[in-house]
């Protein structure tokens, strides 16, 4: 599923808050309507990823589930791509069924015709409550 439809495409705000929406419920289908096929996502304490499926992969080994709260959606163009930046808190429930609450992120995409080409995560989640030690950032 390619989400691109010409003058009528969604705003790239909320074709990030679908994108982020669908990765939520685990609709990998969804969320990779939203990425361009040379996409890079970097997350803290992880390799670069290319494909949401190793996301996924690698998310389950440090967490069951995240939800995100939003505090801010900002958007911006410059001549290289559509920069959108989200930030606000994470609620999250670690593999042991304990929870963290209120922990803060940041992620910067960039759009290039419509489509995902970066994403870039930062967050307090080595500092939340609960943590795994596993020796990674988190």
């Amino acid at each position: 599923m390619n989400h691109e439809a010409g003058p009528h495409r969604a705003s790239d705000k909320t074709r990030v808050r679908d994108f982020l929406a669908a990765m939520e419920r685990r609709d990998l289908v969804e969320a990779e309507g939203y990425l361009a096929r040379s996409v890079v996502m970097r997350f803290p304490g992880a390799p670069p990823f290319r494909d949401l499926h190793d996301v996924v992969s690698w998310a389950r080994t440090r967490y069951r589930s995240v939800r995100k709260t939003f505090h801010a959606v900002d958007h911006c163009v410059t001549a290289e791509a559509s920069i959108v930046v989200c930030h606000g808190e994470l609620s999250v429930t670690w593999l042991d069924g304990t929870t963290a609450e209120g922990v803060r992120f940041i992620d910067r995409f960039e759009l290039k015709h419509g489509l995902i080409t970066r994403q870039d995560v930062w967050n307090d989640l080595a500092l939340a409550p609960g943590v795994p030690l596993t020796g990674q950032d988190a």
